[in-house]
């Protein structure tokens, strides 16, 4: 929740044993976390049962071997929201809603195997942590932006490079290449329904700053290849009239300049320090 960092993990069933699987590979990948928020479905407050039993069986042990004795300290508390509101946990249900709904109609008319739909969901995830969250600093010559795949491995996630298949007719296509369509038709469409999110204009809304030089933007471009966020830093704004900015001169990477509205210019978060932004500090004290 710290890094805005999404983990997908794939499941036969909504059992309590399935569920508890899925948590058990979840610190395998990321390690224990101290607190977990989720909905009050019925296979998660039967995973807190059931861990807290096998809990109370690890500290009635008479010798304790040092495993044992050190998986029984690290204590993992479950926080609930009121069963039926999953507005309680917008942080992770926008994340949950958006990809699910978006999976189901480009895979409506695809049966894939259990190892296909691993794939397919280890790529959406890197999708989802591709995204950009801020400037990685103030400096307006950093064309870094930070995003989640930081806080994960260290560095950006890249895509393996490949041919566009969306307009090709499936019945010419084989099962690999069904599946790597299908994710391109997830990229695509998530894609273009995120960006509109970071422009959200409100029925009152408050003034707000205009962009100045040097801030770091997203440009809204079509036809995007997958994990490829077109960033820019502006460097010249336009006003109207009405001494607001209404065009902007940006610069991309390779020293590139666009002149564009500010409809096509999606503004990142600014730092809250002038230090660059690191991806050192221990995060994932808590999941969802």
């Amino acid at each position: 929740m710290t890094a805005k960092a999404a983990h997908l993990e794939l499941v036969t069933n909504l059992t309590t044993e399935a569920f508890i699987g899925a948590l058990k590979r979840f610190w395998a990948k990321r390690g224990f976390p101290q607190h977990i928020y989720c909905d009050n479905a019925t296979n998660f407050t039967g995973a807190d049962r059931e861990l807290k039993r096998l809990k109370r069986q690890f500290e009635s042990q008479q010798h304790k071997t040092a495993v044992i004795n050190e998986s029984s300290r690290i204590g993992i508390e479950f926080h609930f929201i009121p069963p039926r509101s999953p507005s309680f946990g917008g942080l992770w249900e926008a994340c949950v809603k958006s990809t699910k709904e978006i999976l189901n109609k480009v895979s409506m008319d695809v049966r894939l195997t259990y190892e296909e739909m691993l794939t397919t969901l280890a790529q959406v995830e890197a999708c989802l942590n591709s995204r950009p969250l801020s400037p990685m600093s103030s400096d307006p010559n950093d064309m870094q932006p930070l995003t989640p795949g930081h806080f994960l491995i260290g560095g950006p996630l890249e895509a393996i490079p490949e041919p566009d298949l969306q307009h090709i007719p499936c019945n010419r296509l084989s099962r690999w290449q069904r599946m790597q369509r299908m994710f391109q038709e997830f990229w695509s469409r998530w894609y273009k329904e995120y960006l509109p999110t970071l422009q959200k204009r409100y029925k009152w809304p408050s003034p707000k700053s205009n962009l100045s030089v040097g801030d770091m933007v997203l440009l809204h471009e079509d036809n995007q290849p997958p994990f490829k966020w077109p960033i820019a830093r502006v460097t010249k704004v336009i006003t109207g009239e009405d001494e607001k900015v209404r065009v902007a001169e940006v610069m991309l990477d390779g020293n590139v300049t666009y002149r564009r509205g500010i409809h096509k210019l999606c503004p990142l978060p600014k730092p809250q320090v002038d230090e660059p932004c690191t991806a050192s500090s221990p995060l994932h004290t808590e999941s969802s």
